[in-house]
């Protein structure tokens, strides 16, 4: 029996709290329609020289209170207004803080590469920890061991479901679920276990200390269906290089998916150049206008029913890991 099946009719409406950030409201809506709540009143603004300013307009006292805000571009913007609502809300005598992070900026510097650089995936860990947030909710984070960062409960989502489902309808024939790179073969794996099919990856070559080409692929493609599934999108260079490839390779179909649809630089003008049958990713980070006018091909999925399940889960202290069995 799923999840979905045995969703409890047992509501708490006073005892939990769901508020969403600047850049989180719109997940938060939908969150707080499958919660059934309505979502929590703050006033969110700007001083005249720019600090920002954070002003609850609910009682949270003795409340199990959520935080819904991804650290996504503009992410120093985003990151410090959920620092000073966290500080709002451990003042105003909220029971439990809980920071859902769809989208966890400040990820990729997880370890020390080289002499003289910081870990800011850590550095951010403590600043919420520091700032009064009690849990931390994310989903698909750049590194699993981000996790351990973390001095307080991490609950890991991963929206692997809501993309496996959607293309499992699709019904695809001959798929091929092929890895951009070495490091992804973990992440596709994932998809294959759910949705079947082969497995291929990317052969690439270092030109440089700091640039890799794409050369071959390992795998048969030729006249397949081809999935490329990842964390996220930012630049886009890899997956449309892999699509390159694909193509010459024989692919008739090549499609790609992504938890963080980031989209940062020179990315969708590469999109929307490259040969994808359709882009998918889904809405732990609000769609920008300009992305649909230029992505004719871009499907957004929701994972607010994930994240609601999760936040109705924690507040009834009941097993979050048994949605993704």
């Amino acid at each position: 029996m799923s999840w979905e099946s045995q969703r409890s009719t047992d509501r708490d409406p006073n005892g939990i709290v769901v508020f969403g950030g600047t850049a989180g409201s719109d997940i938060a809506d939908k969150i707080c329609a499958y919660l059934e709540l309505k979502r929590a009143r703050v006033t969110l603004g700007r001083f005249p020289d720019g600090e920002t300013l954070v002003k609850v307009e609910e009682d949270v006292r003795g409340k199990d209170v959520f935080i819904v805000q991804p650290t996504c571009p503009p992410v120093n913007d985003n990151l410090m207004e959920l620092l000073i609502f966290i500080d709002c809300l451990r003042r105003a005598s909220a029971k439990r803080i809980t920071a859902v992070i769809p989208y966890y900026g400040y990820a990729r510097q997880d370890r020390k590469s080289e002499g003289r650089t910081p870990i800011t995936a850590k550095l951010v860990a403590n600043m919420l920890t520091s700032a009064g947030v009690n849990r931390v909710v994310t989903m698909n984070l750049h590194a699993y061991q981000i996790q351990g960062f973390f001095d307080i409960p991490v609950d890991h989502l991963t929206a692997a479901p809501v993309l496996a489902k959607h293309f499992m309808d699709r019904k695809l024939p001959n798929i091929v679920l092929l890895s951009p790179d070495v490091g992804n073969m973990k992440f596709g794996s994932e998809f294959a276990s759910r949705i079947g099919g082969e497995l291929a990856v990317i052969y690439k070559k270092r030109v440089t200390s700091e640039s890799t080409v794409a050369v071959n692929i390992v795998g048969n493609v030729k006249g397949k269906n081809v999935m490329m599934f990842d964390d996220m999108i930012t630049t886009a260079g890899t997956v449309c290089e892999a699509a390159r490839l694909a193509r010459q390779h024989g692919a008739v179909g090549i499609y790609v998916a992504a938890t963080h649809a980031v989209f940062a630089g020179p990315a969708i003008e590469r999109l929307a150049e490259a040969d994808f049958n359709e882009i998918v990713v889904t809405d732990t980070i609000p769609e920008r206008p300009e992305i649909r006018e230029r992505l004719k091909n871009l499907t957004v999925l929701s994972v607010a029913h994930l994240v609601g399940e999760a936040i109705r889960r924690i507040h009834e202290h009941r097993s979050v890991s048994a949605l993704f069995c």
